[in-house]
């Protein structure tokens, strides 16, 4: 009985994990390009107020990288995915 429970793990989990491993990247990804979305909005807005508050600019700049490494995190969690399911 061991022995054939042990045969059908080594047979069906593969089909069962690489689903659900690139349905997570791409979860991943989706949640990183809201972040990096939502970043890019509000780098837009402090853009506009660099030349009224002088505050703006640092704040535009800290947005931007932060903006930047959610696209970055989003794009390869995507390319990740997309690997994943051709192999």
């Amino acid at each position: 009985m061991v022995k054939l429970a042990g045969k059908f793990v080594k047979s069906v989990m593969p089909g069962v994990i690489k689903p659900i491993h690139v349905l997570w990247n791409e979860m991943i990804g989706f949640i990183f390009l809201v972040f990096a979305i939502v970043g890019w909005f509000n780098g837009y807005r402090y853009f506009r107020l660099i030349e009224t508050e002088p505050d703006a600019l640092g704040r535009f700049a800290l947005t931007a990288i932060f903006a930047s490494v959610m696209t970055y995190f989003a794009v390869s969690s995507f390319r990740r995915a997309r690997k994943i399911s051709k192999t």
